[in-house]
């Protein structure tokens, strides 16, 4: 069984700022984002990962570093521009309260298949290149999981592709910072084993081995007993 493990880059100086800064170079974790990033490292802790693909962006890296240092010294990360946040174009740097003022921000919200951002990108342009980074990082073979570190509207756009809901279903789901999200593609189907979570200690779930997910009735909960703590 593959695992997906998805995660936000935690908090960040453009967060603090209330800018939508995009793809813009040099925005970095905040105090509180750094606090996260290594609570972070102790949620996921040591856990079986195949292959670990980072957004080139600094805050994805600086938020999987504590992880990589202390349980993942011997996994490769591999940058991949397909996990890059989304480019806003000229909305790059400005104040989200400033954006929401402005016609385009109501289809952003309903309909993001049909936006493009002025000079830059379309979601559904974002959208296919992050799920083809999906499907690349899931043909590598090995052990372990799939591990990702991208952005808040690029990790929704990944879990609304693989659950086969239509791009504008987007806004119905939220990814807050230093979160995880688990989609599981045991099956031909991807079903989604966990949504935004940003407490829990989550490597039961990652080293706990499951059979075929036979899902009549629901699913039958870990097959091991929590460890305590």
């Amino acid at each position: 069984m593959t695992l997906v493990v998805l995660v936000r880059h935690a908090h960040s100086t453009a967060n603090q700022s209330g800018l939508l800064v995009g793809q813009l170079p040099g925005v970095h974790l905040s105090v509180k984002g750094i606090e996260q990033a290594d609570l972070l490292s102790q949620r996921l802790g040591k856990i079986p990962v195949k292959t670990l693909r980072v957004s080139p962006l600094e805050r994805c890296h600086e938020t999987i570093a504590p992880w990589k240092t202390e349980f993942g010294g011997k996994v490769a990360l591999n940058t991949d521009p397909g996990l890059s946040e989304m480019d806003y174009g000229s909305w790059s740097g400005s104040k989200l309260r400033t954006l929401t003022r402005r016609p385009l921000w109501k289809t952003v919200q309903a309909h993001p298949s049909r936006v493009t951002f002025p000079d830059g990108e379309s979601m559904m342009a974002m959208q296919a290149r992050a799920l083809k980074s999906v499907h690349t990082a899931l043909e590598v073979t090995g052990n372990g999981h799939v591990l990702m570190v991208s952005h808040g509207d690029v990790l929704k756009a990944i879990i609304t592709g693989c659950l086969g809901l239509h791009l504008d279903e987007l806004q119905r789901f939220v990814v807050d910072p230093a979160s995880v999200s688990v989609l599981d593609f045991s099956s031909s189907k991807p079903r989604l084993l966990l949504m935004n979570d940003s407490r829990s200690h989550i490597n039961e779930l990652l080293n706990t081995k499951h059979g075929k997910r036979l899902l009549l009735g629901g699913g039958a909960g870990f097959s091991k007993s929590p460890r305590k703590r």
